[in-house]
């Protein structure tokens, strides 16, 4: 688990902060491998994360933009809750495909 020292976490914010201002990726490389040396990510993933928090990484826009086909996978009936919960109860290492046999639903 990640804890507030995590450095990877503070150089994320850091890079968030120095693109939102408007720097390049490789200024903010540059004045982080001044501050972290040998503990600053690669430039490779300094450019990954500006993409990202610019929002022109490719991969975000294409999920934004996929429509969801058909219905939705999840159920809220009541009673199947309360079977799974249930079979969960009694046995913590129950199977996805072993509830949903027993319940008569999708696996996903």
């Amino acid at each position: 688990m990640a804890t507030s020292n995590d450095p990877l976490i503070k150089q994320r914010s850091v890079i968030e902060f120095l693109a939102a201002e408007g720097y390049s990726a490789a200024n903010i490389h540059a004045r982080m491998k001044t501050v972290y040396g040998e503990m600053c990510i690669s430039n490779c993933a300094v450019r990954k994360w500006v993409r990202i928090f610019k929002g022109k990484d490719f991969r975000e826009t294409i999920l934004r933009e996929r429509k969801c086909l058909g219905r939705p996978l999840s159920t809220s009936v009541t009673a199947h809750r309360e079977k799974v919960d249930c079979m969960i109860r009694a046995n913590r290492r129950v199977k996805q495909k072993e509830i949903a046999s027993a319940v008569g639903i999708l696996k996903g």
